[in-house]
């Protein structure tokens, strides 16, 4: 496991991470999540700081998208419909020069474990599927949509003494 110094990037699953995995579906087709706004504001916090954010769900909806773009998320970093994790996991690090060692991901089932084990640091909320729980570097201590990713997010900044914040500098970019 690298050291919470070492992270350069944060990168997360959506579902069950940034929201407690409930899905609301309506007869349109369309699926509506619940975000919680600390994570969203470590998010904005991490990417004012230099951080890169990269986001790896198997969901694809207009929604999803506008909520990390309105985090200050680039588009390109915001990969959606994936089925193999990985590869868009390698692409994101080789796309910003990074290490997979200088990665942290944020992942809670099956899905994530490759990536979980890639990463510099492998999270998973206090909620995650067992085999998540087992592959993980690191167990949050809140569970998913309840402010897990601020978690991880305070940890590498407080560790890299960058858990600040400033008016005037976040007015500017948000």
């Amino acid at each position: 496991m690298s050291n919470w110094k070492e992270i350069k990037a944060i990168t997360m699953d959506v579902d069950g991470v940034l929201t407690d995995g409930s899905l609301l579906a309506f007869d349109n087709h369309e699926m509506v999540r619940v975000f919680n706004a600390k994570d969203s504001f470590g998010i904005r916090v991490a990417l004012l700081k230099g951080f890169y954010i990269g986001v790896f769900t198997g969901g694809d909806t207009e929604g999803v998208r506008n909520r990390f773009t309105t985090c200050g998320v680039q588009a390109e970093d915001i990969h959606m419909g994936c089925r193999g994790k990985i590869h868009d996991f390698n692409e994101f690090c080789e796309r910003h020069a990074l290490k997979p060692s200088e990665v942290l991901f944020i992942g809670d089932d099956v899905p994530d474990l490759p990536v979980i084990k890639a990463a510099g640091i492998g999270a998973v909320p206090a909620d995650a599927s067992e085999d998540a729980q087992r592959a993980a570097d690191y167990l949050c201590e809140e569970p998913g949509g309840k402010g897990c990713v601020r978690e991880v997010i305070e940890n590498v900044l407080r560790a890299q003494r960058k858990w600040y914040f400033e008016d005037d500098d976040y007015e500017k970019l948000f």
